[in-house]
């Protein structure tokens, strides 16, 4: 019999396509599995990955007898080619989603589908579901098209066109067509709200598309910087960034998945589908010292905007919006039966202190390294700042967004310390007015409290919060953020520590939990890979550098086949949480970079 998608599909076996708008997932075995429309944020009209049964899908198979199959990008780009291999042929699926102004108007997904050696049939069966699997939806053969009409509030319409012929089978979008060695056909489905837009023939997709998607990614991976050991991989991790980043507001999430779980049948299943000021202000400051100053630009215009309202949010909806409101969707079973099944995010209500140091020190580099900044954007500074005076000693939730529990966290009060060293650097470089004396008597108390009340002799480490006996990953910060000199003897013992309590080899958990779940929730999760990458770059800063050269190697080596990385790895080296995640792909390049430089000193 021919091969079918397993029931249940490892998170590693996936690759990422997108039009900076929203991005679908496509399985090894090529299968469109996730979508969210129109936007990241939006409900999915694909959602096989969290439901085998009714989540919906896009899949094209080969009529061949027990082949194999393997996935790459075409070198620079986001245009994914999946090759199934058996004895009676070689058979290719290559997918993208156009980036261009005319095509702008609608979504689309181009399956563009060849038979590289024998004679093969192809079934392709697009069914999707739409609203979270919630709504029903009509399907009507109209013109040779198949049209998809949901009874949602949106009136979301999709559209599937074809150069073979389609029909339709149990509400499916379905086709059965043979290919001969060395022909090609299309198959192209179009998403927009009550209509799709414009109605481009095949052909418009035919054409032009193809070479116009290549085009624009390469275009884009041209204009990096980089110029180190680890090209290809650097690259990928750029433009991975890249699609999760909205072309339209400057804003990115963090990942395009909810409810991936860090532990398998666990409840530690959340949605990561928006844009928390943390991991947007890290990966700029990644996309600035790759020479992407385009993005950076466009993501502080969008904070400038946001820094006009009331107070600066823990975290936005793509638009700049804060409806998130966390909630289970029942009617989902879950990734491999992992439940809930959240979307929204309840964090959005939590205090996190943090959030100043990542989008000042961001600020900063880009004044710095970039562009000066006006006079009206060190106005909404001085607005944070202020804040950071008055809030620096109060409790927070921290970078871990721990739920049951309130603490003086280190890693928040480092980035309050973070958020006042580098406003005081940006006033004094372009003599802004500010209250210096002030502000560094603050950034001072705040270094002294660091220093004294978070260190612990007996444990010979910086702890996780006042009064811990444990550390925490987040503290590998210190150093990076110059907080402390990575040759200082206290931190050498720190590192040392963080290594017997959170390593495993070159993996590291971000905090352990412990008998009493310190974190608020049952089970364990795997270890963090942004953190594996914080460590392996503070090895390379205390002047480890062949001790992280050969940890950077290994780090790689637990990607998945396509250079993708998601939340953590687990005990079978498998992925777990939203994949792809944005902050350990900044990591990763942070670490290169890091590494590149201290090489080129020795």
């Amino acid at each position: 019999m021919p091969k079918k998608n397993p029931e249940h599909a490892r998170i590693e076996d996936y690759g990422l396509i997108g039009n900076l708008k929203t991005v679908a997932l496509v399985s090894v075995q090529g299968s469109i599995d996730f979508m969210c429309y129109p936007a990241f944020d939006s409900p999915s009209v694909f959602a096989k990955l969290l439901d085998n049964k009714t989540g919906g899908s896009f899949a094209i198979f080969p009529q061949m007898d027990g082949y194999n199959t393997k996935q790459l990008y075409l070198p620079a780009t986001a245009v994914l080619l999946t090759r199934f291999f058996s004895e009676e042929g070689i058979a290719e699926v290559t997918d993208y989603m156009p980036v261009n102004d005319q095509m702008d108007k609608s979504n689309a997904i181009v399956r563009q589908v060849k038979t590289v050696r024998g004679n093969i049939t192809f079934q392709a069966s697009c069914e999707p579901a739409f609203d979270y699997a919630s709504a029903s939806h009509t399907t009507e053969l109209r013109d040779e098209c198949v049209y998809f009409n949901a009874d949602d509030e949106d009136g979301t319409v999709m559209r599937l066109i074809s150069d073979v012929p389609l029909q339709i089978k149990k509400n499916a979008g379905y086709a059965e067509f043979t290919l001969k060695q060395g022909k090609t056909a299309y198959l192209v489905l179009e998403c927009g709200k009550n209509q799709v837009e414009g109605e481009n023939p095949i052909e418009a997709y035919k054409e032009k598309t193809y070479q116009e998607t290549v085009d624009f990614w390469r275009n884009w991976s041209k204009k990096t910087t980089y110029k180190g050991r680890w090209t290809s991989t650097v690259n990928r991790s750029a433009i991975t960034l890249k699609l999760l980043t909205s072309r339209e507001k400057g804003s990115m999430v963090a990942a395009p998945t909810f409810s991936l779980p860090e532990e398998i049948g666990g409840e530690r299943n959340w949605d990561y589908r928006f844009m928390w000021i943390r991991d947007a202000a890290f990966t700029m400051y990644a996309f600035l010292r790759l020479g992407y100053t385009d993005e950076a630009t466009a993501f502080l215009e969008w904070i400038h905007d946001r820094c006009q309202e009331d107070k600066l949010y823990l975290m936005y909806t793509i638009d700049g919006g804060h409806d998130m409101e966390e909630k289970e969707l029942e009617n989902l079973s879950g990734f491999q039966n992992s439940k809930p099944v959240r979307i929204g995010n309840g964090a959005q209500g939590q205090y996190q202190l943090d959030i100043y140091g990542e989008l000042i020190d961001t600020i900063y580099i880009y004044n710095k390294q970039h562009s000066p900044i006006t006079f009206e954007f060190w106005e909404t500074i001085v607005k944070q700042v202020n804040v950071v005076t008055k809030k620096w000693k109060t409790a927070d939730h921290g970078i871990w967004e721990i739920r049951n529990t309130e603490k003086h966290f280190l890693h928040s009060r480092l980035m309050c310390w973070v958020a006042m060293d580098r406003a005081i650097k940006i006033g004094l470089h372009r003599s802004f007015p500010f209250p210096e004396n002030d502000w560094k008597k603050v950034r001072d108390d705040i270094y002294t409290d660091i220093y004294e009340n978070f260190w612990d002799d007996e444990i010979g480490a910086w702890v996780q919060h006042k009064g811990a006996k444990t550390v925490d990953a987040s503290v590998l910060l210190m150093s990076l953020m110059h907080f402390i000199s990575p040759h200082e003897p206290r931190w050498l013992s720190t590192l040392k520590v963080v290594e017997e309590q959170l390593g495993v080899d070159v993996l590291l958990y971000r905090y352990k939990n412990g008998e009493t779940s310190f974190d608020g929730l049952e089970g364990e999760e795997g270890t963090f890979n942004m953190c594996s990458f914080w460590y392996i770059e503070s090895l390379a800063k205390s002047g480890e550098v062949a001790k992280a050269l050969d940890s950077f190697e290994k780090m790689i080596g637990y990607a998945n086949h396509l250079g993708l990385f998601s939340e953590q790895i687990g005990h079978k080296a498998e992925h777990l949480g939203n994949f792809p995640q944005a902050f350990t792909h900044l990591a990763l390049i942070s670490a290169a970079l890091e590494i590149d430089k201290q090489l080129e000193r020795q």
